[in-house]
């Protein structure tokens, strides 16, 4: 038996001492940003991190617990000179890290009081594979969102920088919330892609969608009635959110008859649920002709 042991044991151990290592690197809060409904953003700074797009660290705050390190994905892209996570307050370490960083007093808070950082990091996902397609579907669902922050904020990057050399020429991006609570971070993000997009006279090169999946039939009736505004009531943006959940099998034929024979890449950061519908909705979806258009599935759970 010891035979079968040791040699996890040892990789255990190894893996142990570079997080302690780690550990021990100087991590700078630069800025802390507080967004609605108990949403933190946490800007950082660490010598020598190098990350990609939808990467994700290990953070543990010693002043809220000295043993407990928690995964974030990153929410910057590689083309800042800081990286960012979005801290949800939905728990007793997040309530802790929340009144760490003095986002629980109205008073200014300086730099010098903030908390002290240990980062473990980062680690690879499947969607640092986003820049490998010409056409992409990129599916979050509530919080599982924030990885599709840093591969937007890249993306347009890597299209302000050099456009001609960039693969990825469509993105199709889903979004599924529950409720309003998640909107209003990212909703500034898309507001912001949006309005450059169109000065570039490119706004065909992100088409997204927003469901709201927990709203009944009175509430979503009270909003159609604004459906004609110029832009939507509860996001701000042109493409007006949507009731419901969307009908995948409608969706992937679309998509697949406007690039026939291409490969097209479905990124999911979702439950395990989803993750089948859209597994099944890219195989089923797939021509078994070499030449046709095929859908790679690619996903995170959460």
């Amino acid at each position: 038996t010891w035979k079968w042991v040791v040699g996890p044991m040892f990789l255990y151990l190894c893996e142990r001492l570079v997080r302690f290592w780690r550990s021990q690197q100087k991590v700078v809060i630069t800025k802390v940003v507080i967004h609605p409904f108990k949403t933190i953003e946490l800007q950082m700074m660490k010598k020598g991190f190098k990350m990609e797009v939808g990467q994700y660290i290990f953070v543990k705050c010693p002043a809220v617990s000295k043993l407990e390190w928690h995964p974030f994905t990153l929410t910057s892209a590689p083309e800042e000179d800081y990286f960012s996570i979005h801290v949800r307050i939905v728990g007793d370490w997040t309530e802790g890290l929340f009144n760490a960083c003095g986002c629980d007093k109205q008073e200014f808070q300086e730099a010098w009081k903030l908390p002290k950082i240990a980062v473990d990091g980062p680690f690879g996902t499947a969607s640092e594979d986003v820049f490998s397609y010409e056409t992409v579907m990129l599916v979050g669902a509530g919080i599982g969102v924030t990885p599709f922050a840093s591969v937007l904020k890249s993306v347009w990057y890597k299209y302000c920088h050099d456009a001609t050399n960039l693969k990825l020429k469509k993105i199709y991006f889903y979004w599924l919330c529950r409720d309003t609570h998640a909107f209003e971070w990212f909703a500034d993000l898309l507001q912001s892609l949006e309005a450059q997009m169109q000065e570039r006279n490119n706004a065909d090169f992100l088409s997204y969608n927003i469901y709201l999946t927990g709203w009944d039939e009175s509430q979503a009736t009270h909003f159609v009635v604004h459906h004609e505004e110029e832009k939507d009531v509860i996001t701000g943006l042109k493409q007006k959110t949507l009731y419901g959940r969307p009908n995948w099998e409608n969706e992937f034929k679309t998509i697949a008859g406007k690039h026939p024979g291409s490969r097209i890449g479905v990124f999911l950061c979702g439950p395990e649920g989803l993750a089948d519908t859209l597994s099944k909705q890219s195989i089923s979806n797939s021509e078994a002709d070499p030449r046709g258009v095929h859908f790679i599935f690619n996903k995170e759970n959460f």
